[in-house]
C-alpha cells in the first residue's frame, strides 16, 4: 500500500492493523516514496540476498561481458592516463 504521510497522520491506527497483518506501507511526500513501515517481527527485505547469491549473481553478469582485447587494460588501470606517476590528476 502506499500512502502520503499526511493520510497516514490521519489513519494511522488503520494503517497499523494492516501492518500487523503483513502489508508493508509505502509512505510518500510530494509523490516520492520517503519511508516504509513493516511489522516490527518482519523478515529481512525480500531483495536481501546472501553472499552466495550476489557471487552468482556476479559470476553470470561476468560471464556475459564480452572479452577483453589483447592489451586493453583491466578496469582497474583503465584511468591511469588521468593522472602521473605520483597519483596527481595528469
Amino acid at each position: 500500500m502506499q500512502i502520503s504521510v499526511k493520510e497516514a497522520q490521519d489513519n494511522l491506527e488503520e494503517l497499523l492493523v494492516r501492518v500487523e497483518g503483513g502489508e508493508d506501507v509505502l509512505l510518500t511526500k510530494d509523490g516520492k516514496i520517503v519511508a516504509r513501515i513493516v511489522a516490527a517481527g518482519a523478515t529481512p527485505d525480500k531483495h536481501t540476498m546472501t553472499q552466495e547469491e550476489r557471487r552468482k549473481v556476479l559470476d553470470e553478469v561476468m560471464a556475459k561481458a564480452p572479452p577483453r582485447a589483447p592489451g586493453e587494460p583491466t578496469a582497474d588501470r583503465s584511468h591511469d592516463y588521468l593522472y602521473d606517476e605520483d597519483g596527481l590528476p595528469a
